[in-house]
């Protein structure tokens, strides 16, 4: 099934979880937080601004993101795990 976002709303997969600690433990999944940094499998067109006119995005498939720790809506599609959140909540793009 094909997933296209409206507006300014990115899809977004969250990044793997570190299954040990810095000191070598092993965190079960129930313990460990949830990243907070993902890649951006989907944009909408962009938002409209007062004269109507459609404001692309800043972020595009592919982008490595940090977004805050409630932010998005988790959805199952095709039995894989994605947020979909506006772009105010992503708070920057991850370069190399």
């Amino acid at each position: 099934m094909k997933f296209r976002p409206l507006h300014d709303r990115v899809v977004v997969k969250r990044a793997d979880s570190e299954a040990k600690s810095k000191g070598g433990i092993i965190i079960p999944d129930t313990a460990g937080e949830k990243p907070q940094q993902g890649e951006v499998v989907a944009v909408g067109p962009g938002a409209r601004d007062e004269a109507g006119k459609i404001v692309s995005l800043d972020v595009k498939k592919g982008d490595k993101i940090l977004f805050g720790k409630w932010s998005g809506t988790e959805v199952k599609i095709d039995g894989v795990e994605l947020l979909i959140m506006k772009e105010s909540d992503i708070m920057g793009i991850l370069d190399k």
